[in-house]
């Protein structure tokens, strides 16, 4: 079995008495629980260095566990009629707006119920270059996070794209309902983003070990105790925009990973607004905006911010 990574983590006096494969079902992002206990099965969990094989293991709070990652299950995926909000599509490029509470692509196991899977029923052809598991797939977003996702249809596509995102040639921009009222209405945020010392499950600003992370921001509309805010990120880190907004002591609403659950909102209220790119074969200017989803909409107005703030901002060739 070839390894893909493995991941240190450290139990602390809070994980005493759980169940190792509930344990690291919290810490693996998108990892269903039977995926985990199958790499506990295959002995790719350590304990303080001790290969482990049953499931119910239960922590004293104070281990160091290593987790080795296998390399993706090569498999067929299954084409699931999924539904899909296609912003624009031709022979190289499909640009989606994003439903939340979809998974990009499979991983760890999970390999039903997600963008990939949707594509696969929709569009005819995929670029091969990130293999059978992401076919297509340049960038992604949080499964909780809606919005723009530019999928390529081509090889071609795929590595202009690519290039783009790692030269930061296109402009990301979000959306998001925040908690308080800023005193600096507007700023630029550049920290360095890597896993939080205290909880290995969370990202956060740290001062070593970390990857450099720029987020521009500015306040579109304000209510009592809420903002909505706009984001340009030129960094595409893990969490950036979630973890940048906590930092600066405005968590993002119905965040409960950065901040705290709110009464009748299932998920962070961050949204991918816009994507402002040069088309990878045509070199035309393109700038893909997508909609709003509903649930946007509602928090929105429950805490009394004003969407229309959100500039209007046309589709390419509309």
């Amino acid at each position: 079995m070839v390894i893909k990574e493995s991941l240190v983590v450290n139990a602390n006096e809070d994980d005493k008495g759980k169940r190792i494969d509930k344990f690291l079902n919290e810490l693996i992002e998108d990892a269903t629980r039977s995926y985990i206990q199958k790499i506990i099965d295959n002995g790719l969990v350590e304990i303080q260095g001790k290969k482990i094989t049953k499931s119910g293991n239960k922590l004293k709070g104070k281990e160091v566990i290593t987790v080795n990652i296998p390399e993706d299950e090569v498999l067929d995926l299954i084409p699931e009629d999924i539904p899909l909000d296609i912003i624009y599509e031709d022979s190289d490029i499909v640009v989606i707006n994003k439903s939340p509470n979809l998974v990009v692509h499979p991983a760890h196991g999970n390999y039903s119920g997600t963008l990939v899977n949707a594509l696969l029923y929709h569009v005819k052809d995929l670029s091969t270059i990130n293999g059978v598991i992401r076919p297509g797939i340049v960038h992604r977003l949080d499964k909780d996070t809606s919005g723009v996702i530019v999928v390529a249809k081509n090889d071609e596509a795929h590595g202009r794209l690519s290039e783009m995102f790692k030269e930061k040639t296109l402009e990301k921009t979000y959306v998001c309902i925040v908690k308080g009222i800023f005193k600096e209405k507007s700023g630029r945020i550049e920290t360095l983003i890597g896993r939080d010392p205290r909880d290995r499950k969370k990202m956060a600003v740290v001062q070593e070990n970390g990857k450099n992370a720029i987020s521009n921001y500015e306040v579109l509309d304000e209510s009592k105790n809420h903002s909505l805010v706009r984001v340009r990120i030129e960094t595409g880190r893990t969490h950036q925009i979630r973890v940048h907004m906590k930092y600066l002591n405005h968590p993002i609403l119905g965040d409960s990973t950065y901040g705290n659950e709110s009464e009748g909102i299932k998920r962070q209220m961050l949204h991918a607004y816009s994507l402002n790119f040069t088309h990878p074969t045509k070199n035309t200017k393109m700038l893909a905006v997508a909609d709003l989803p509903e649930d946007f909409k509602r928090a929105a107005k429950h805490v009394g911010l004003d969407i229309s703030k959100i500039e209007s901002e046309k589709r390419d060739g509309e």
